[in-house]
């Protein structure tokens, strides 16, 4: 069962929308909005809605940031409980593409977060092993992830007892993709010391200890922290999960390998009654390299686009991804939160990728199949979810088609008495001038200020000349990477850092209730950046803060701007109605600064990676680029170690 503990009681609109919501929900009503302002406790409302039904959840958010934020305010709302964090596990990710008009072909190229893909696959078996599961996810949950039926039945099962050769078991998780290490026990690893095998989850949560009696499991160990071995738990069986996502059964693999060699010789016919002799020869020897590290490893470079052959799914048929994982609990929830940017996402993302696997077919570097390795289309996400709650301050045109006037419940009273922030234009000349002027008279009183421009580059230009100037700024946006973003964010709230600058990561959902000013700079340049729902967003960022303020610097009034005034405007006067009628004095919101679970984690897989490195020149090097990078966490690490190793005495 899931158990909200929290201090608060829903209050303001809370107790109306969680009953309403929760009703729908049960009656099976598929699309339902949740319009609820900056503020509102929107969060707070979902989890009563979970509590009260009582379902597996899955809440999509339009950036890593976000569902950043929103997983560590569910694991608050829920101690008891399971809540996951799934988002892409790359830091960078540049697709496998062809581009005809220069002949050029750009390989894929990736940097895995080791720690995002242990959550990711602590996220799924949870899902496998429980049924009180939250998982909080990004767009990237259609993405094509393996069948959650190869995932669970090519695991293995081991129990106390059971009479099994260390050379089967050994067998058994080269065949789960994991890796045989006797030196650097990390996770998806295993090493063998005479009869004890020692494996280290994928999930990084435990270590596994087989202990063995002959050819019979004499005991099953988990350790919490593979270091400290006192601390143990005896268990009567385990089951291990794969390392990686696309693991076939021995015999389907064969099977799959033969289906892809008999789709091989079909294409290269047609390629070469096509006359296109060079795009055969290319399609050929790569396919054929694959092909042969499946039948050796079980695994190739780019398996996924095989993934139609592994998992025998029909052409064209939706891929398997995280939804099909939460069907198999039966009846399950969807949450979109800000869902005026996230929908469209969605939308767009397998068009996208459509394109671009197309001119891969065309040109010889893929077999045709490869078209299936892809996210879902709008319309199987819509088909493959049950119950939609559409949440957000600004709804779009494509949830406010799908729901109905009755079920869309608006959220517009904040329990704290707070009201929308108070909007002033001012003209763009000299504006950054006069916003260093509003940012210090901001710091006098201990408030942070947000700063929004439009390109990264600006943003960057921006922060620099705050720090010229004597103010402690950082910029924010997409190419910072997603494990450092909620530490900037904190680090704005602790007063570390003073102003933040961005571009259109400081919108949607970001909690900071130390923030009274938002700067906007270029209001007036009318597009994506400066359209009515994204000025909205900018806007209620200072909606936590009893001074909460605009500027709009603008030397006209566009449309959007005009829309969002009026819109800010009408919020505003229903909250001091109700404030008036009920006697509330509006009270800051005091939230406390979460240390951030994944962000420990990160920080101590960078402190395990560095103390391989004993030469303390090599150390400074690395701080001295830490510090060129702004990666402060990271330098503190290596001066500690460069410490340590300066202290230790030299063996002569």
């Amino acid at each position: 069962m899931f158990k909200v503990i929290s201090k608060f009681k829903p209050s303001g609109d809370q107790p109306r929308a969680i009953e309403k919501l929760s009703n729908n929900i049960k009656k099976g009503v598929k699309h339902n909005i949740l319009l609820g302002v900056t503020g509102s406790g929107k969060t707070f409302t979902i989890a009563k809605i979970i509590e009260k039904v009582n379902l597996p959840t899955l809440v999509i958010s339009p950036n890593k940031t976000l569902a950043a934020q929103l997983y560590q305010e569910f694991k608050e709302f829920f101690p008891k409980n399971s809540v996951h964090y799934f988002v892409s596990y790359y830091d960078y990710y540049q697709p496998e593409a062809y581009i005809p008009q220069t002949d050029t072909y750009i390989e894929k190229d990736a940097k895995i977060n080791k720690i995002i893909d242990q959550l990711r696959h602590s996220a799924v078996q949870a899902l496998l092993s429980r049924d009180d599961v939250i998982i909080v996810a990004s767009v990237s949950c259609i993405y094509n992830l393996g069948s959650p039926d190869s995932y669970q039945r090519v695991s293995l099962q081991l129990k106390k007892g059971e009479k099994i050769s260390r050379k089967k078991i050994l067998e058994a998780l080269a065949s789960l993709q994991y890796q045989r290490n006797e030196t650097d026990l990390t996770p998806g690893n295993f090493r063998v010391k005479g009869e004890v095998i020692d494996i280290m989850l994928v999930t990084g949560e435990a270590m596994i200890r087989l202990e063995f009696w002959g050819e019979e499991i004499d005991r099953i160990l988990k350790f919490k922290d593979p270091l400290n071995l006192s601390l143990s738990q005896e268990l009567e069986e385990i089951r291990i999960y794969p390392a990686q996502f696309w693991v076939t059964e021995e015999q389907k693999l064969k099977t799959a390998i033969y289906n892809i060699e008999l789709e091989l010789q079909e294409r290269l016919k047609e390629l070469k009654s096509q006359g296109k002799l060079l795009e055969a020869e290319r399609l050929e020897k790569r396919t054929k390299y694959d092909l042969e590290m499946l039948a050796e490893t079980g695994y190739c470079h780019g398996i996924e686009n095989y993934s139609r052959h592994l998992e025998f799914r029909e052409p064209g048929s939706p891929p398997f991804t995280l939804i099909d994982y939460f069907a198999q609990k039966g009846k399950f929830l969807t949450f979109i939160d800000e869902s005026h940017l996230t929908c469209p996402q969605l939308k767009a993302m397998a068009i996208q990728d459509r394109r671009r696997k197309e001119t891969l077919i065309e040109y010889g570097f893929r077999l045709p199949s490869c078209i299936d390795n892809r996210p879902l289309t709008y319309e199987e996400f819509e088909q493959k979810t049950q119950v939609l709650v559409y949440v957000s301050a600004t709804p779009g045109k494509i949830e406010l088609f799908q729901t109905k006037k009755e079920n869309v419940v608006e959220q517009l009273i904040r329990p704290t008495g707070l009201l929308e922030p108070k909007v002033e234009i001012r003209p763009t000349k000299n504006q950054l001038k006069d916003v260093i002027k509003e940012t210090e008279k901001r710091i006098k009183k201990r408030e942070r200020v947000l700063i929004l421009t439009l390109t990264k580059r600006l943003a960057e230009a921006i922060a620099e000349h705050l720090l010229e100037k004597g103010i402690k700024a950082h910029y924010l946006h997409s190419d910072i990477k997603t494990l450092e973003r909620p530490e900037i964010l904190n680090k704005l709230r602790r007063g570390e850092f003073e102003a933040i600058v961005g571009i259109n990561l400081l919108r949607e959902g970001l909690d900071l209730p130390e923030v009274s000013l938002v700067a906007i700079l270029d209001a007036d340049k009318e597009g994506f950046l400066r359209s009515e729902t994204t000025l909205i967003q900018i806007i209620g960022r200072a909606a936590r803060h009893i001074e909460g303020k605009a500027i709009l610097y603008a030397d006209k009034v566009t449309k959007s701007m005009q829309k969002a005034i009026k819109e800010i405007e009408r919020r505003r006067k229903i909250q001091l109605e109700y404030n008036l009628k009920h006697k509330i004095t509006p009270a800051p919101i005091k939230k406390p600064i979460r240390e951030w679970e994944f962000m420990r984690i990160h920080q101590k897989a960078v402190k395990t990676e560095l103390e391989k490195i004993k030469d303390v020149n090599l150390l400074k090097e690395e701080l001295k680029v830490a510090v060129e990078n702004l990666d402060f966490e990271r330098a503190i690490v290596i001066r500690e170690l460069i410490k340590k190793l300066e202290k230790t005495p030299k063996v002569k």
